[in-house]
């Protein structure tokens, strides 16, 4: 398969492709867009510069193609929207501004079909390429099918792919007929059909499936990648003749999918406007227009009496890495370093083996490879063949050590034999192994009894469950089983979760939204597609079905529903007076408290807010909190007092929200932050405010956390970022 492709779409921009059709909101041409702008901004978001596209205009008001220059007939109002070449985000802002309906039906869909038959061949010549023309029309401008034989021949010839979806075309595999369809569109879609089925690789398709399909998440197919070529030991060859030795190489099977990670950037001053998002070198300006690439610049500062302000700046190469140890830093020098790594070789040796049946699942770590023997290599093959075979007819794995690279760190891989007899493909699996020190073992009490101080055993207990709990719980688990609560293209029961159709949420929701953003920054993105929360929530069938058992559990567990909390606002009342009237903290010799002390300052701050009879001694003790905040942070080595501070932090946040006074701490977070970024606060202390703050959800207040709040959930969002 050919990795360079030339795509050309030609796009229908007649004067009934504004109108909308069948109760949908929007025009014909922004239903088909849907489907172009959604495969175009997948070809930017891939930044391939062998993925070329080009756009071609059908109906538009001027004419501009070559066949028309060279003065052919029938190419009017046939437009060249976009050259076939690399797709850029400013090629995608600037074509969006071409895509318009026009007040024209001249085009015809033939002859744009072979002018972007005419772009594919003279840009693609006769290097291997897949090459593929997509039109997108409403089929409702006429059609000559004079030539249509004529160019399915020449399309057969070039190897080009030709796929045709209309707006509200019939399918019937698609369960899809419109009705009242006028008679030249009944015409076209048939001219169009034709046209198709004389093409060796062609496709009709009607444009609600084609949209359908775009919910469903595109798996990136991941190509065969050599992370090992050498030799698989078992002995050490250089020493024992007797020694394994064989020459394999090493690929991935299974690749851990991400989501796409972002990029920091910053607009242009001397141009700005809307965000485009393209990856960037530190020096060069993203996608040349609006924004600019973040330079990052650091300071190293060390306390000096003798310097003014009392910090000198330092070079970094002046500087000395040092680790933790507890709350001691051991320095490191240059000279020392290399004594903190490992020196190790490439190598891959077998340690030992152990049979299938003591091998616990839940040790796989990661990523599975696949080892095969080298290529041309019959001596490999055979060996490698000999140590497969022998491990299937043991039961046993093998385990060994893999380093991937020289000074690379080591690795532990159990090797699973996979031989021709199963499924003609002959190979062994690796899966990484933890070492000892990664494994932690810990102690949890029984579940089906409780161990007393004495050590007497007591079988019933109210922590245990009773046997109609446990027979309550199997018969509701038995009830939702989802094996076959689905159902396969016969209507028979079957899985109802295959893995095949699970995708993860989170890297495809991410996708679709920075695709929309890309297409269209100011629309607002759409809701996640129902394929991504299909399995979010148990199939309403299976809950109907399992109705009784799932209330024979609510009886037998004896689950009530707790009542809300209730959340009254103690507000700026006066404090609590004990009935007889006695000030009690007198008779007990003990003064209202005024100070806060650094060492107890959440219990103090309390206690003053409890006995607070005015606003002004709420401010003065929410003052007091925020310098021991700001303290804690200007004070602290890295991150070491950060929780500390915070939690100070959210004490304050719930009780000035509980005096409904969420002004003071709103008004100290925004000073907060202007510090915290700054560098005012000794330094880089943006980990304190994006972590624990903004992380630990401490920003500001808003109207509905307290009534009384001046800040929108929409302003405290953007105040966070």
């Amino acid at each position: 398969m050919a990795d360079k492709e030339a795509t050309v779409y030609i796009v229908d921009l007649g004067e009934s492709m504004a109108d909308c059709h069948n109760g949908r909101n929007e025009s014909d041409l922004d239903f088909g867009m849907r489907y172009v702008w959604d495969k175009i901004s997948t070809t930017v978001a891939a930044s391939r510069k062998t993925w070329t596209v080009g756009v071609v205009g059908m109906n538009t008001e001027e004419t501009i193609n070559a066949q028309h220059s060279e003065g052919l007939e029938g190419y009017e109002h046939i437009s060249v929207l976009q050259d076939i070449g690399p797709m850029t985000m400013t090629a995608l802002r600037d074509l969006r501004s071409s895509i318009q309906p026009s007040h024209t039906y001249g085009g015809d869909a033939i002859s744009a079909i072979v002018v972007a038959l005419s772009m594919i061949e003279l840009f693609t010549k006769k290097l291997k390429y897949n090459r593929r023309i997509i039109l997108v029309t409403n089929g409702e401008s006429p059609i000559d099918d004079e030539s249509s034989e004529d160019v399915a021949s020449r399309l057969n010839d070039s190897n080009i792919e030709l796929v045709v979806i209309g707006v509200d075309f019939d399918d019937a595999d698609y369960g899809f007929k419109e009705e009242d369809k006028s008679r030249s569109k009944a015409k076209n879609e048939k001219i169009l059909g034709n046209l198709v089925k004389q093409c060796d690789n062609g496709v009709l398709g009607t444009m609600a499936q084609a949209v359908e399909e775009l919910a469903i998440p595109r798996i990136k197919p991941v190509r065969p990648f050599k992370s090992y070529d050498g030799a698989l030991t078992l002995g050490d060859p250089s020493n024992y003749q007797s020694a394994l030795s064989i020459h394999v190489e090493r690929y991935f099977k299974t690749k851990r999918a991400v989501a796409p990670p972002s990029s920091t950037v910053v607009v242009n001053p001397e141009r700005g406007g809307p965000s485009q998002s393209e990856t960037l070198d530190e020096d060069t300006e993203m996608g040349g227009t609006e924004f600019s690439g973040v330079k990052h610049m650091r300071t190293y500062r060390v306390n000096d009496a003798d310097a003014p302000g009392g910090k000198r700046d330092v070079d970094f190469e002046d500087l000395a890495k040092g680790f933790q140890y507890g709350r001691t830093v051991v320095p490191f020098s240059e000279s020392d370093l290399p004594i903190t790594k490992l020196n190790t070789k490439k190598s891959f040796t077998i340690l030992g083996f152990i049979p299938f049946s003591s091998y616990n699942q839940f040790i796989n770590l990661g990523e599975t490879g696949i080892i095969v023997a080298q290529k041309h290599n019959e001596e490999a093959e055979l060996g490698l063949s000999a140590l497969i075979h022998a491990l299937h007819e043991l039961e046993s794995y093998a385990v060994a050590r893999y380093v991937q690279k020289d000074d690379a760190q080591p690795q532990l891989f159990l090797l699973k034999p996979n031989p021709a007899i199963e499924d003609e493909f002959e190979c062994l699996y690796d899966v990484p192994l933890p070492f000892a020190e990664d494994v932690r073992s810990y102690q949890f009490p029984p579940l089906d009894k409780v161990l007393t101080v004495t050590g007497n055993i007591i079988k019933e207990h109210r922590l245990l469950p009773s046997d109609d709990l446990k027979q309550a719980m199997s018969d509701f688990v038995d009830a939702m089983d989802l094996s076959g609560a689905g159902l396969d293209d016969e209507g028979k029961p079957a899985e109802y979760a295959p893995i095949d159709e699970m995708y993860n949420p989170t890297i495809h929701r991410m996708n679709q939204a920075i695709r929309a953003r890309a297409v269209d920054p100011d629309a607002p993105i759409a809701p996640p597609a129902e394929i991504l929360l299909r399995f979010s929530k148990p199939p309403e069938n299976v809950i109907e079905q399992a109705k009784s058992e799932i209330d024979a559990l609510v009886d037998a567990a004896e689950i009530k529903k707790v009542p809300a909390k209730a959340q009254g606002r103690r507000g700026r009342k006066e404090p609590v007076k004990p009935l007889s009237g006695l000030d009690i903290d007198s008779l007990l010799g003990e003064s209202k408290r005024t100070a806060i002390s650094l060492d107890n300052a959440v219990p103090e701050f309390k206690q003053i807010l409890a006995t607070a009879a005015d606003d002004a001694t709420i401010e003065s003790a929410a003052k007091q909190m925020g310098e021991i905040v700001r303290k804690l942070v200007r004070d602290s080595f890295a991150d070491l007092f950060y929780a500390r501070a915070a939690e100070n932090l959210r004490v304050m946040r719930e009780e000035l929200i509980g005096l409904e006074v969420p002004g003071l701490y709103n008004k100290f977070l925004m000073g907060l932050k202007k510090s915290v970024l700054s560098g005012e606060l000794d330094g880089d202390r943006r980990e304190m405010w994006f972590k624990h703050i903004v992380g630990g959800h401490l920003g500001l207040i808003t109207q509905d956390e307290s009534e009384v709040s001046e800040v929108t959930a929409d302003e405290a969002r953007a105040f966070a970022t």
